[in-house]
Formats: structure tokens, C-alpha cells, sequence
């Protein structure tokens, strides 16, 4: 009986070395991989082609009907300048409209003394001609633009721009990751895996003078150059 059990024991034990190493623990098992992660960066810089801008009225009046009235006069008046400007019927998109009442408080006592109403209206403009921004700046707030925020520039086609930036990304990291294996004295084995993606950091640079200056009796404004950044992480295995 005593042999009986042992020969289940030994069973067992064998059992549970050979379970060990099946799929459902080969994290357990790859454990022993030696492995060595290494990451590149690769960069493109560009000359701005288009630059996006928020253009917005703000009008207030005692009634609702003034206050929209005179938000549709004034918004059209911008339309018509864009348009003057050669800025296209599709590169003007409405990104924010607000009608709302707000209470008008007595600046003495800080009690509510009345109230007005407020309209708001904000398109998206994309300008492409970077040589008359600082024109289309000047003459839509001479139109009665009040709000003009968010100046991005940024160019129409990246796509070329990402592909190489990919590129020179990996092909640093494979340097880098031969390097290291050199100095250390080991090989590099199989590529376990790969990750690339773009880096989302804003980066603008300028020149000396500033970047490209609109001409001086109107608004200036410097586009500078932009970079699309690309990160990379590779894995290898270790002989």
C-alpha cells in the first residue's frame, strides 16, 4: 500500500513540472527570456502651410432679439471680409454658439439691479495663404470681430512627414539597441515587439528675427517651423 502511494506522489510531482511549461503558464516560463528594451526618437521639422484661427463675436443687449441682431450684423460683416480675403466658404466652420441671460449688478451695493442677454457666436477659420494672416487679422476684428484666440499653425499634408519621422525613429532605436549590445558584450537575438507612435508635445521653433513677420501695419505674426516627433520602442531577445 505504501508503494502504492508513493507511485501516486511521484506521479503527481511529475505532473506538475510538466504543467509548469504548458500554454497557460508560459509567462512563468518565459520568465528565463533575457531581454533588452531600447527606444528611439525621430524628427522632421516643417514649414507651416496653414494656420487654423477662433474668430468670435460677443454681444450683449437688453433683450434677446437685440442681442441676436446685433450678433448676425456684426458676424456677417466678418463673412463678407473673409470672403473678400479669399478665404473659402468651407474653410469657415462654427465651432461655438451661446445665448444666455446674465444678471447686471449695481457696482456700489453689488445687488442685482437688472438684466441683459448675451450672444456668442465662434467660427473656425483656416487660413492658407500664411502671407495674409496677419491682413485677415487686422480686418476681421475692424469688422467687429472681440474674440480672436487660438492661433495653431500646422501643415495641410503630414502624412510624408510622419512615414519618415517613423522611420528614423526605428532605425535609432536598432542603433542604439546594437550599441548597447556591443558594450555589454552579448548578441542580439529575435525582435520581440515594436511600438511607434507619435509624440503629442507640441514643438515650434522661430528665428533669430522672430519667424515670418506680416508686413508691419498689420498684425504680426511669426509662424516659425513645426516638428512632427515620432517615439519607438523595440524589444529584443538576448542570446
Amino acid at each position: 500500500m505504501k508503494k502504492y502511494f508513493s507511485y501516486i506522489l511521484i506521479g503527481l510531482v511529475i505532473f506538475s513540472l510538466l504543467a509548469a511549461c504548458t500554454p497557460f503558464s508560459a509567462s512563468s516560463c518565459s520568465e528565463n527570456l533575457r531581454s533588452m528594451t531600447v527606444n528611439g526618437t525621430g524628427r522632421i521639422t516643417l514649414v507651416p502651410d496653414i494656420a487654423t484661427i477662433n474668430i468670435g463675436v460677443r454681444t450683449e443687449a437688453d433683450n434677446v432679439t437685440d442681442a441676436l441682431d446685433g450678433n448676425t450684423t456684426q458676424a456677417n460683416a466678418i463673412s463678407d471680409v473673409l470672403e473678400a480675403l479669399g478665404v473659402e466658404e468651407k474653410d469657415i466652420q462654427t465651432s461655438n454658439f451661446n445665448v444666455y441671460p446674465s444678471d447686471q449688478y449695481n457696482p456700489m451695493t453689488g445687488e442685482i439691479e437688472g438684466q441683459y442677454f448675451v450672444v456668442e457666436n465662434t467660427v473656425n477659420v483656416a487660413v492658407r495663404d500664411l502671407a495674409s494672416l496677419g491682413e485677415v487679422l487686422s480686418a476681421v476684428v475692424e469688422a467687429g470681430a472681440n474674440n480672436v484666440y487660438g492661433i495653431n499653425f500646422s501643415v495641410e499634408d503630414r502624412e510624408e512627414a510622419v512615414a519618415e519621422a517613423r522611420r528614423l525613429a526605428i532605425e535609432d532605436a536598432k542603433a542604439k539597441a546594437e550599441v548597447i549590445a556591443s558594450d555589454a558584450g552579448v548578441e542580439l537575438g529575435d525582435l520581440i515587439s515594436i511600438s511607434v507612435f507619435e509624440d503629442s508635445t507640441p514643438y515650434t521653433h522661430f528665428d533669430v528675427k522672430g519667424g515670418a513677420y506680416a508686413a508691419a501695419e498689420e498684425v504680426p505674426v511669426a509662424a516659425g517651423t513645426l516638428s512632427i516627433t515620432m517615439l519607438c520602442n523595440l524589444t529584443y531577445e538576448i542570446k
